[in-house]
């Protein structure tokens, strides 16, 4: 028996009619057949609960018998798209959505240390841990710092600012040997 992996209503597609409107803008950072492959894994997300992880977002789907199963973790890892180019297309609707015309655009930078260990992992560093650290108190982590990028608006359903993440991405610490030289 076949299942099929369409939702009603939405001419062929994942997601419904009203919501690719506003992807449009997208499809033309990926390939073809990435971009298909990127709105199957967009739709898994929206409806995966707990982590987010690819065969989290297929499994939702019931897709992790698929015999492409191993094409959407591609995306990530293989695919030739550009993450920056469409950070950017994401922060131009957002703004177009959610800005006001006139107002500020207000871009708030937050940092995490991923504490993870490895071998193979090489732009692990040593930062201050913001967290457990103050002002008179130096702690030091281990692991891999993100930066994220967000856009601060007041979301009109919740009555509340909300920082919106358009980019993440990883910013290893200098090598000391570097940092000795210059």
């Amino acid at each position: 028996m076949q299942h099929s992996h369409r939702l009603p209503g939405s001419s062929g597609s994942l997601l419904p009619e009203r919501f690719l409107s506003r992807l449009v803008g997208f499809a033309d950072l990926f390939t073809r057949p990435t971009w298909s492959n990127v709105l199957v894994l967009l739709a898994g997300a929206i409806l995966a609960p707990g982590r987010r992880t690819v065969s989290a977002m297929l499994r939702i789907l019931g897709r992790e018998c698929d015999p492409d199963f191993c094409t959407f973790h591609r995306i990530l890892n293989r695919s030739a798209w550009s993450p920056r180019a469409v950070a950017r297309q994401l922060l131009c609707l957002l703004v177009k959505v959610l800005v006001p015309v006139g107002a500020p655009v207000v871009i708030g930078i937050d940092d995490t240390i991923e504490r993870r260990w490895g071998a193979k992992i090489s732009a692990r560093g040593i930062y201050r841990d913001p967290v457990r650290s103050s002002k008179g108190h130096f702690v030091k982590a281990s692991g891999l710092r993100w930066l994220s990028a967000m856009l601060l608006v007041r979301v009109p359903w919740a009555d509340r600012v909300m920082a919106l993440p358009f980019l993440t991405l990883l910013a290893p610490s200098k090598p000391i040997f570097d940092t000795l030289i210059s």
